[in-house]
């Protein structure tokens, strides 16, 4: 189906990935073709979620009977793929022309395609049935966002963590100062015992604990899906059997009632966010944690969040038909290939390097962190491609989000590592994307900020009564 879409080579290719496509250079050629044509037609998309909120996203496209309109499904479904993992939703409505929503509603079906989204979205986030509705683009319904305060509470004695798939980031904090912190190994993927993730969880903030006169309220953030305090679904959880996972659902309110003080844990992109905007004093802040996975956060212009999921790690920002394939969604070209160790992992044996076995993720990550660390050729190339990769990315998180700032931070950004990445993504902005240079600011926070400020930023989550 690509070859009916016009793919474009980047101004800066990836060292180690030269068939690297991006995406937001696909989809303003595509735009470009369509304003050329003069014959555009709206193409409006509406994501339902479950709390009856309504996000919106209008283009435009080929009309039905023009000889470009095969494009128009790539294009279409792209953008379908992206909203469905940026803003959630267990019903797309797809406002167009009729070859569009018929061929969203043949790709998002229990067999199509993006069979995984269609029971992702559906059973497991939303609990209802996944449903594509084909429709005229004035038969969408009308757009109903909701925006929410989150965190920003320093007072009095609490504790904060960040549960990532190699290490577990637990922080004591006093007054909105941190008086502790401490990473702790684990490997929550391949553990299918819920109790395993219990005991380390209860353990770390146990410990924490102890070096504070008394605790006031508990904050964490994890990738996945959070609502209301439960994990619908978490990455972190891969290996839990399906009818074990009930378990999992009601833990962090278990843990709470048995520490007998406030707990919330959210999105560890949210908590990203958050942190970022503390930092800065300023909000429209998209915060991007490349560790084990790539997590997503977005405070709005207004200081607040918003009913999204923000689970970028599943959203294309790579349209090459050879982009690598993730494991879990079975798609190509998502953003945890790029901006995670998952990429570090991908790369290495490209650049000459090759990660010893019998050791956890965190340890090949440290391993190929060192080679970089001594000047290593084919690690500084690693870097160097995902700050290229981190330039396009942001240039289409941008066409999605309100940006003042972009916030990176994260286990692959420690050492040289957070510089290669700025610096590349910097290059490509103000080459190829000069009013987006102009007007966003990107930037890495201190070193110890960089690995621990999440949980710090957890820690303010909860409202003391």
């Amino acid at each position: 189906m690509t070859e009916f879409f016009t793919l474009v080579e980047p101004g800066f290719v990836p060292p180690l990935d030269e068939g690297f496509r991006p995406a937001v250079l696909a989809n303003r050629v595509f735009q470009t073709e369509v304003a050329d044509s003069g014959q555009g037609v709206r193409l409006v998309l509406g994501l339902e979620r479950a709390d009856g909120c309504v996000s919106r996203f209008e283009s435009w496209v080929f009309p039905e009977d023009h000889a470009r309109s095969r494009a128009n499904l790539v294009y279409a479904e792209r953008l379908v793929k992206f909203l469905l993992w940026q803003r959630g939703g267990w019903k797309v409505y797809v406002g167009g022309p009729k070859s569009i929503g018929d061929y969203i509603k043949k790709c998002y079906a229990p067999d199509g395609e993006r069979a995984f989204d269609f029971h992702f979205m559906g059973e497991d986030v939303y609990e209802r049935t996944f449903s594509v509705v084909p429709c005229t683009a004035s038969e969408v319904p009308p757009e109903r966002e909701s925006e929410h305060a989150l965190g920003r509470h320093l007072d009095g004695c609490r504790i904060g963590f960040d549960l990532g798939a190699s290490d577990l980031k637990v922080s004591a904090v006093v007054h909105g100062q941190a008086v502790f912190s401490q990473e702790i190994e684990w490997e929550p993927r391949q553990q299918s015992d819920p109790q395993y993730h219990r005991h380390k969880i209860v353990a770390a903030l146990k410990m924490a604990a102890s070096k504070m006169p008394q605790v006031d309220a508990i904050g964490g953030s994890a990738a996945g899906v959070y609502i209301n305090n439960r994990p619908m679904i978490a990455s972190l959880f891969r290996g839990i059997p399906k009818d074990r996972f009930g378990e999992v659902r009601n833990m962090f309110l278990d843990i709470r009632d048995e520490l007998g003080v406030p707990l919330e844990i959210v999105n560890d992109g949210e908590v990203t966010a958050l942190a970022g905007s503390m930092a800065l004093e300023d909000n429209g802040v998209l915060g991007i944690a490349l560790g084990s996975s790539e997590a997503g956060g977005y405070v709005t212009l207004d200081g607040n969040i918003t009913g999204w999921l923000n689970e970028l790690a599943f959203a294309p920002v790579d349209y090459s038909p050879n982009a690598p394939v993730d494991e879990w969604s079975g798609d190509r070209g998502c953003g945890a290939l790029y901006f995670s160790q998952q990429c570090v992992f991908r790369l290495a044996p490209k650049a000459g390097i090759q990660i010893p076995g019998g050791i956890t993720d965190a340890q090949k990550l440290e391993f190929v962190q060192e080679s970089l660390e001594t000047g290593h050729a084919g690690a500084t190339k690693i870097w160097q491609s995902i700050g290229y990769y981190m330039g396009y990315a942001i240039a289409h998180y941008a066409d999605f989000y309100d940006l003042k700032h972009v916030l990176i931070l994260g286990r692959c950004t420690s050492g040289k590592g957070g510089r290669l990445i700025l610096e590349g993504a910097n290059q490509v902005l103000a080459a190829e994307f000069p009013e987006l240079a102009a007007g966003v600011n990107i930037q890495l926070p201190d070193e110890k900020s960089r690995r621990v400020g999440q949980s710090i930023a957890a820690a303010s989550l909860p409202a003391l009564d």
